[in-house]
């Protein structure tokens, strides 16, 4: 079970998980856009099932990866706000 990144260029990060190459948009990880390249480039394995950039406390689920439409983007302004 091995993660990496492959390429990181304006648009987004190519990950490879398990020999698999995904491409993570900034669209969909916004916060990923500014970060640093070797805190991007810190990217690991999590269980049998998500990914983990410690250096930016982001977790991805692999399935989001394979699946996005599943996964919409939802972010909270305040408590009870949901856009």
């Amino acid at each position: 079970m091995s993660v990496g990144v492959l390429m990181i260029n304006a648009q987004g990060i190519m990950l490879t998980v398990d020999g698999n190459d995904y491409f993570l948009s900034y669209n969909r990880v916004p916060w990923m856009k500014d970060a640093p390249i070797s805190s991007v480039l810190n990217v690991q394995r999590e269980g049998q099932s998500a990914i983990t950039w410690p250096d930016l406390d982001v977790d991805l689920e692999i399935e989001s990866l394979k699946h996005p439409e599943r996964y919409p983007l939802i972010m909270k302004r305040e408590a009870n706000e949901v856009i």
